[in-house]
């Protein structure tokens, strides 16, 4: 079975850090796609023995630009 997340992915110093928005698991690589593959195997071991009706549909994100005083 396959089920989307939504990951948000911040370039904090040296590392990419990429967090799941549905269940707060986080990882980090020193490329986009490292850190992508290795939150891809800290999902996989966290639903490990899950059942699939406890998972959360993804997020709907967006942006929003505002303006603000500065």
């Amino acid at each position: 079975m396959s089920i989307l997340f939504t990951v948000v992915i911040q370039k904090e110093e040296d590392w990419y850090v990429a967090k799941c928005i549905e269940n707060n698991i986080a990882s980090q690589g020193l490329t986009i796609e490292s850190s992508i593959s290795n939150l891809k195997e800290a999902i996989e071991l966290y639903y490990e023995d899950l059942k699939p009706e406890n998972i959360v549909s993804p997020a709907f994100i967006t942006t929003l630009e505002v303006s603000v005083n500065g």
